[in-house]
C-alpha cells in the first residue's frame, strides 16, 4: 500500500520517527512563539511552511504565497529555510554571529540551516531573525524586489 501524503502540519508530524519528529517540534515551537503575526502556518511541498496568506499578497512572481520561513525533514538531516536572511545580508551577519556567540557550527546554504539536532542550533539568534520582520514589512520587500 502507498505511503498517505499527509494535508495537515500534525499529520506530517506524526508520521515522522519519533526522536526526528521530538527535534522538529522543538525548532517549530521557537519559531512559532516568534513569528510575527499574520503569517501562517501551512504544509506544503512536505514541508512546514510560515508563509504570507494569498489574500494578503496576490501578486508573487510565480502565484504561490510567499514563504518567510519552512522545516523539513530530509533524508540526512532538518532543515529551516529563513527567507528574510536571504533577502538581507545585515540579518545573515546576525544570524552567524549569533552561532558564533553561542558557540555552534552554521552549517548553511542561502537561506537553509541543516541541522541533526535542535541543540546543533543557536535558537536565541534564529528566534531573532523569525521575530525580525513583521509581514507588511517582508511583503515590502517583496514588492520591492520585484520592481528591480
Amino acid at each position: 500500500m502507498a505511503k498517505q501524503t499527509p494535508s495537515k502540519v500534525t499529520g506530517f508530524l506524526a508520521q515522522l520517527p519519533a526522536a526526528r519528529r521530538k527535534e522538529l517540534e522543538r525548532v517549530r515551537n521557537v519559531v512559532r512563539e516568534h513569528l510575527p503575526a499574520g503569517y501562517e502556518e501551512t504544509l506544503t511541498k512536505g514541508m512546514i511552511v510560515y508563509e504570507v496568506p494569498l489574500e494578503r499578497y496576490p501578486d508573487t512572481y510565480n502565484g504561490h504565497a510567499l514563504w518567510y520561513a519552512a522545516l523539513a525533514s530530509q533524508k540526512a538531516y532538518l532543515t529551516l529555510h529563513l527567507m528574510p536572511v536571504y533577502a538581507s545580508p545585515p540579518l545573515a551577519q546576525k544570524l552567524r554571529d549569533g552561532f558564533k556567540a553561542a558557540g555552534k557550527k552554521l552549517d548553511m546554504g542561502k537561506a537553509c540551516i541543516r541541522f541533526k539536532s535542535a541543540d546543533d542550533l543557536a535558537l536565541d539568534a534564529i528566534a531573532a531573525v523569525v521575530a525580525s520582520t513583521p509581514l507588511e514589512r517582508y511583503v515590502e520587500l517583496a514588492k520591492a524586489a520585484r520592481r528591480r
